[in-house]
């Protein structure tokens, strides 16, 4: 029996004071939330923590575990999205994000335009306290229905 091996990855919405949104632009895939795989070793908080500071220069607080996405083409990955609140630093660029910005919610929805981001934004912006399962496939681009935990 062969075990799969799925890329890991987290993603977060962080809305500051003002609810203002954390965006990126990346070179390929446009405007987008924060978000990078998970190191080898590496708790999923951890993680988190360090690819917002790392794509951003923001440092955050109050991580809520709000949807996990399952990327079933391959590479088959584990997308975990996370709700948090900013806590400090100054929007600052990387290698990986050459812009970084504080957007309102319509300027955050109208920048983020490939469409897996696009839903995984919107499924953040939804979250109301109860963790979503979504799956999707790539090359054509497949969401499935939510799916409900037994």
């Amino acid at each position: 029996m062969s075990h799969s091996q799925h890329i890991l990855v987290v993603s977060c919405l962080v809305r500051n004071a003002r609810s203002d949104i954390l965006l990126v632009r990346h070179e390929r895939r446009g405007w987008e939330l924060p978000q990078g795989r998970v190191e080898e070793g590496e708790d999923l908080l951890s993680a988190l923590r360090r690819e917002v500071r790392e794509e951003t220069g923001i440092t955050i607080m109050a991580p809520r575990a709000a949807a996990v996405w399952s990327k079933l083409s391959a590479p088959p990955a584990l997308i975990h999205g996370f709700v948090a609140d900013f806590a400090s630093g100054t929007p600052t660029p990387s290698a990986e994000t050459p812009e970084v910005a504080w957007l309102t919610e319509t300027e955050a929805r109208s920048r983020v335009v490939h469409p897996v981001n696009r839903d995984r934004l919107s499924d953040l912006l939804a979250f109301e306290g109860r963790l979503r399962f979504f799956s999707y496939t790539t090359s054509p681009y497949l969401r499935y229905p939510e799916s409900a935990p037994d």
